[in-house]
C-alpha cells in the first residue's frame, strides 16, 4: 500500500469538535489557578512579585502545552498503524477464505474415489486372514485335544499343570483374534466351561484347606498358585476378569464354617452345654492347626490366622443369635450360655490362650452377645429361676405345714430346740442361686438377689397366712392340733433361724438396706406368732380370772396359785424356743397375766367394806406379785422385765391410811407407769370403798397438776392395754407383740 492510501486511511477529527474530557481538564485546572492565585496573592506585600510569578506561568504552559502536543502526536501516530495493519489482515482472511474452498472441491473428489476403492479394501483384509489363518490351522485342529486333556488334568487335581495347558490355550485364543480382527471361532467355546471348571477346583481344594493341610498341602499349595497366579495376570479387554483369589478367601471362610456350624439344626434343650463344651475344645484347636499347618502354605497377605479367627467368631455369632431368636432357653442354658460367651470364650482357656499369636485377637471384634442378648438372657434366667424357687419354697412350706396336725411334738435339735430342716432349705435354695451368678456378672447377681428377697418376702408372708388359717381351725374346732402352742413355738424357731441366717444372702457389693423388708417381714413374723400364741393362754387363763377379786380371793391363794399352776403347764415348753425369743415371749407371757390381773380389779367386782379388808387385799396383792415373780423366775424370765412389781405399787394405793394423802400415791404411780388414766385410778378408788367424792376429786387432779413423767428409754405400755371400767380380753395385745 502507498503512503498516499495510508494517509487517506488516518482518522481525522473534525473542525471545531472538542473533547469532554479536555473541557472538564480545563476547568478543573482554572479552578485550581484560582485558588492558588487567591492564597498566593492575599497579602499585599506579594502584589510586588506578580511580574515574577506571570513569567513562570507562562515557562510551565509553554512546556505542557508542549507536553501534550507530543503525546496526541504520538497517539494518532498509533491509531493509523492499527488501521493499516486492520487493512492488511482483512486481505489475508479473503485469500484464506479462496484457498479453502479450492480445498473443499478436492476432498469431495478424493472422497468419490475411496469409495470405488472399497471392495478392494475388504478383498486384502480377508486375504490376510486367511493367510493367519493357513498359518494357524495346525494348532487349531490341536484344541480340542487339548481341552480335553486340561480337563483330564483338572479331574486328576493337577491344578498347577491344568492352569499351564489353560493358559496355552487363551492365549492361542487371543492371538486368533489379534489375527482375525475379533472374529470369534468356534473351536474355542469350550474354554469358558473349562477355566470355570479349574476355577471350581481350585475353591473346592482351597475350601478343603484344614483337611488337605494335614493329608495333602501339595494339592492345597497348588490351588493357591493358581489363584495368585491368575490374579497377577493382566486381563485382556475383551475378557472378563477372573478374581479367583477372591473366591479362594470365600471358599477358606465358608468351608470353616462348613465343618463347625454346618449343621442346620440348634442344639435343643439340655444339649446347649455340651454343644459349647465341644466348641470350647475345636475352636481353639483349629486356630493351632491354621497357625502350624494352613498358614505356611498360603502368602503372608491371605492372614490366615486372623480370617480363621474372624470367621469362627462371626460364624459362632450369628448362630448364637439364630439360638436367642428361636424357642426360650431353660434356667440352665441361659446361665451356660451367658458364662461361657462372657467368660469362657475371651478367656485363657479358648480365644485368649497365651498359644495364640496376636492375629488370633477378637476382642476387637463385635461381642457374641450384644447388651440387648445379654438382658434377654438375663431376664429369662431370672424368671426361670424365679419359677423354680416358687415351687421349692411352696412344696417346703406345705411340708411344714403338713406336719403341724401330727399327733407328737415337732422335732427337736440335739440342744432340746424345736428344730425343722426347712429354714436351712429356704436359705439355702435363695443362697446358692444367688452365689451361682457371680460366675457371670454382677448385674445378673443383682437380679437375682432382688428376685430372691422378693420371693422370701412372699414366703414369709405365705408362712404368716398358714399360721393364721391354723390357729382359726384350731381355735373354731375344725381341726383339733393336739400340740397346737408346740409347732407354734417351733414356728417361733424357724422365725429367729431365718432372722439370724438371711445376711448370708447379702452378697458383697450389695446395698445394705437390701434386705431391710425382708427383717421387717421377720419381725412382723415374730409378733404374729407372739400374738397367737398369747391368745392361746388367753384362752387358758381368762376363765380362771373371773372371780377375782372376790372375798373368797381375800382369804385364800388358792385361785391365784390356780393361775400360776395354769400358766406353768402352758408355759412348760417355752425353754425350747431360742434366745432371744425365748426371754420376748416370756416377757410377754408374764405381762399378758399382769394385764389379766389388773382387767379383774378395774371391774368393780369388790368392794372393801373397811380397813381390814383393804389390808387384805394389800397383804394378797402383795403375796400375788410374789408368786408370780417366783413363777416367771423359774421359767427362765429375766428379773429386769419383770411388770408384776406393779402389783405392789397398786399395794400402796390400796393400803394407804390416810385417804387424804391420795394424791400423792397417784403422782407416785404416774412417775411410774405414765400410761395410767383417770379410770383407771377411779376405778381402783373404788376398790378401796372408803373414798369421797372431794377426795377423789382431789386424787384425780393431781393427775395434771402433778410433774410430767420422766421419758425412760424401753418402758412397755402396761395400763394403756387395761381397759376400764369394760374389759375387752381381744385388746389386751396390741403393745410389743402387735
Amino acid at each position: 500500500m502507498d503512503p498516499t492510501a495510508k494517509d487517506e486511511m488516518q482518522p481525522s477529527l473534525p473542525p471545531g469538535s472538542e473533547w469532554p474530557e479536555q473541557e472538564r481538564a480545563e476547568q478543573l485546572a482554572r479552578g485550581a489557578a484560582l485558588k492558588w492565585a487567591s492564597g498566593i496573592f492575599y497579602r499585599p506585600e506579594q502584589l510586588a512579585r506578580l511580574g515574577q510569578y506571570r513569567s513562570r506561568e507562562v515557562q510551565r504552559t509553554c512546556s505542557l502545552e508542549a507536553r501534550i502536543k507530543s503525546v496526541v502526536q504520538s497517539y494518532l501516530e498509533g491509531v493509523k498503524t492499527g488501521v493499516w495493519q486492520l487493512a492488511q489482515a482483512l486481505e489475508a482472511v479473503q485469500g484464506a477464505r479462496e484457498a479453502l474452498g479450492q480445498a473443499r472441491g478436492l476432498l469431495r473428489g478424493m472422497a468419490n474415489a475411496a469409495q470405488t476403492l472399497e471392495p478392494l479394501r475388504e478383498q486384502v483384509v480377508q486375504h490376510k486372514q486367511l493367510q493367519a489363518l493357513s498359518q494357524l490351522l495346525p494348532r487349531l485342529r490341536a484344541v480340542p485335544a487339548a481341552v480335553v486333556h486340561t480337563q483330564t488334568l483338572i479331574d486328576a487335581h493337577r491344578l498347577l499343570e491344568a492352569y499351564v495347558g489353560l493358559r496355552e490355550l487363551e492365549q492361542l485364543q487371543e492371538e486368533t483374534w489379534a489375527s482375525l480382527g475379533g472374529l470369534e471361532l468356534p473351536v474355542f467355546e469350550g474354554l469358558g466351561p473349562l477355566a470355570e471348571a479349574l476355577g471350581q477346583a481350585v475353591e473346592a481344594a482351597v475350601g478343603a484347606a484344614g483337611q488337605l493341610a494335614r493329608e495333602d498341602p501339595a494339592l492345597l499349595v497348588a490351588a493357591v498358585r493358581v489363584a495368585e497366579v491368575e490374579a497377577g495376570r493382566t486381563t485382556p479387554l475383551e475378557q472378563a476378569p477372573r478374581d479367583w483369589r477372591q473366591r479362594c478367601l470365600r471358599a477358606l471362610e465358608e468351608g470353616l464354617q462348613r465343618v463347625h456350624f454346618g449343621t442346620p439344626l440348634l442344639p435343643g434343650p439340655g444339649a446347649l452345654a455340651g454343644w459349647l463344651e465341644a466348641l470350647r475344645v475345636a475352636l481353639p484347636a483349629e486356630l493351632a492347626t491354621a497357625e502350624a499347618l494352613i498358614a505356611p502354605c498360603c502368602p503372608p497377605h491371605y492372614k490366615v490366622v486372623q480370617l480363621w479367627a474372624h470367621t469362627l467368631h462371626s460364624s459362632l455369632r450369628r448362630c448364637l443369635q439364630q439360638l436367642l431368636e428361636g424357642p426360650e432357653l431353660g434356667a440352665a442354658d441361659a446361665f451356660t450360655l451367658l458364662h461361657w460367651a462372657l467368660h469362657v470364650y475371651l478367656g485363657p482357656e479358648m480365644m485368649g490362650s497365651l498359644e495364640l499369636g496376636p492375629e488370633a485377637d477378637v476382642s476387637q471384634l463385635e461381642p457374641l452377645l450384644t447388651l440387648e442378648n445379654i438382658e434377654q438372657l438375663e431376664a429369662t434366667f431370672v424368671s426361670k429361676v424365679r419359677a423354680n424357687v416358687v415351687q421349692w419354697l411352696r412344696k417346703a412350706l406345705d411340708g411344714e405345714v403338713a406336719e403341724w396336725g401330727r399327733e407328737r411334738e415337732p422335732d427337736t435339735d440335739p440342744s432340746g430346740f424345736y428344730h425343722s430342716p426347712m429354714p436351712a432349705i429356704v436359705l439355702q435354695i435363695l443362697e446358692e442361686n444367688i452365689r451361682v451368678t457371680i460366675l457371670v456378672s454382677q448385674s445378673l447377681q443383682r437380679r437375682v438377689h432382688g428376685m430372691a428377697l422378693s420371693e422370701l418376702g412372699v414366703f414369709l408372708r405365705s408362712f404368716n397366712d398358714a399360721l393364721i388359717r391354723f390357729s382359726r381351725d384350731h381355735l373354731r374346732g375344725e381341726a383339733v392340733v393336739p400340740h397346737y402352742v408346740s409347732y407354734l413355738l417351733a414356728a417361733l424357731n424357724h422365725q429367729s433361724a431365718l432372722s439370724s441366717s438371711v445376711s448370708v444372702l447379702q452378697p458383697e457389693g450389695v446395698v445394705s438396706g437390701a434386705l431391710a423388708p425382708v427383717e421387717a417381714a421377720l419381725d412382723e413374723l415374730q409378733k404374729r406368732i407372739c400374738r397367737l400364741v398369747l391368745e392361746a393362754l388367753l384362752l387358758e387363763l381368762q376363765p380362771l380370772f373371773e372371780t377375782l377379786p372376790s372375798r373368797p380371793w381375800l382369804s385364800s391363794p388358792e385361785l391365784l396359785s390356780n393361775v400360776c399352776e395354769r400358766t406353768a403347764h402352758f408355759c412348760r415348753n417355752f425353754w425350747r424356743v431360742r434366745n432371744p425369743t425365748f426371754q420376748v415371749l416370756l416377757a410377754e407371757a408374764e405381762r399378758t397375766v399382769v394385764l389379766l390381773y389388773l382387767g379383774a380389779l378395774m371391774q368393780g367386782r369388790l368392794v372393801c367394806r373397811g380397813p381390814d379388808e383393804r389390808n387384805q387385799a394389800a397383804e394378797r396383792m402383795q403375796q400375788d406379785a410374789t408368786q408370780l415373780r417366783d413363777l416367771f423366775l423359774d421359767l427362765g424370765l429375766e428379773e429386769n422385765v419383770h411388770c408384776a412389781p406393779v402389783l405392789l405399787t397398786l399395794r400402796k394405793l390400796l393400803n394407804l391410811r390416810d385417804p387424804t394423802m391420795l394424791g400423792l400415791e397417784v403422782a407416785s404411780l404416774r412417775q411410774q407407769f405414765p400410761d395410767v388414766s383417770e379410770e383407771h385410778i377411779s376405778a381402783l378408788l373404788d376398790l378401796r370403798g372408803d373414798v369421797s367424792r372431794e377426795q377423789r376429786l382431789a386424787a384425780l387432779s393431781s393427775l395434771q397438776d402433778g410433774p410430767q413423767p420422766s421419758p425412760r428409754a424401753g418402758r412397755r405400755a402396761l395400763f394403756s392395754l387395761v381397759p376400764a371400767p369394760t374389759p375387752s380380753p381381744s385388746c389386751l395385745f396390741s403393745g410389743s407383740c402387735a
